[in-house]
C-alpha cells in the first residue's frame, strides 16, 4: 500500500524505502520502481534521520518509512535506549525520559520538517483499559479490549496529516486527516486515487463536490 502511494504519489518522480523488515521492500520490486535501504539492528533513531536526509539530499520526492515502530522498541530503539540512560549514574525510571524522549523528539522533527512527501507505517497492537464497574454494591476491576493501537508513543500517528489504519483486507479507515476530501473515508485497495487526492489537496485546488 505504501508503495502504491508513493509511486502515484511521485507522479513520475523517485521513490526510495527505508526497510528495516529484513529486505522486504525488495520482494515488490517487480511491481514498483524504487531504490531501498535496509537498516538493521540496532535501530537508533539516528539511522532513520540520516536516511531522511539521504534521500533529500539525492533528490526522491517520495519515502516510505516501514516502519518506524522498529525505531521505538526495537533492539537500540527508544524504549531500550531510555533503559540504558536508566543504568547511567544521576537518571532513573523516570528521569531516563528526559534523554530518551529528546532522541524520539528529533526523530519525529526530521520527519516534519522533510521538504519530501513522507508515508511511514507502524506495526499495531491490541490496546486494553482497566475499568471499574459496580456489581452488588462492590466495586470491581475489568479488562476491556479498546481496539488496535500503533506501536509507537503514544499519539505519533497524529503527528502525521494522514492516519490511515489498514485491515486485513486491504481497506484503509481514515481515522485522521488534514485534507477535507478524505475525512470519514473508508479506501479499498489505496493507491492511485488517494494519491491524486493528495496532490489536488496540496497544489491548492479545490476538492470535488
Amino acid at each position: 500500500t505504501g508503495l502504491a502511494v508513493a509511486t502515484s504519489l511521485a507522479n513520475g518522480g523517485k521513490v526510495a524505502v527505508v526497510d528495516t523488515e529484513h529486505g522486504s521492500a525488495s520482494k515488490y520490486a517487480d511491481l514498483f520502481h524504487f531504490d531501498a535501504l535496509e537498516i538493521i539492528a540496532p535501530f537508533h533513531p539516528d539511522k532513520f534521520i540520516a536516511a531522511i536526509d539521504s534521500a533529500q539530499k539525492a533528490g526522491y520526492d517520495v519515502l516510505v518509512i516501514d516502519s518506524l515502530s522498529h525505531a521505538w522498541n526495537g533492539p537500540g530503539g527508544v524504549l531500550e535506549l531510555k533503559e540504558q540512560f536508566a543504568r547511567q549514574k544521576g537518571y532513573n525510571d523516570y528521569t531516563a525520559w528526559g534523554p530518551a524522549g529528546d532522541i524520539q523528539n528529533g526523530f519525529v522533527q526530521a520527519i516534519l520538517s522533510a521538504k519530501i512527501h513522507i508515508i511511514a507505517t507502524m506495526r499495531s497492537k491490541m490496546e486494553y483499559a482497566v475499568e471499574e464497574y459496580e456489581e452488588q454494591g462492590r466495586k470491581k476491576t475489568r479488562i476491556r479490549k479498546v481496539g488496535m493501537a500503533p506501536i509507537q508513543r503514544n499519539d505519533t500517528e497524529y503527528e502525521f496529516d494522514i492516519v490511515l489504519d489498514m485491515d486485513v483486507e486491504n481497506y484503509a479507515t481514515v481515522s485522521k486527516t488534514r485534507c477535507p476530501g478524505l475525512t470519514g473515508k473508508v479506501i479499498k485497495h489505496p493507491g492511485a486515487e488517494l494519491a491524486n487526492t493528495l496532490r489536488s489537496w496540496l497544489s491548492g485546488e479545490p476538492m470535488p463536490e
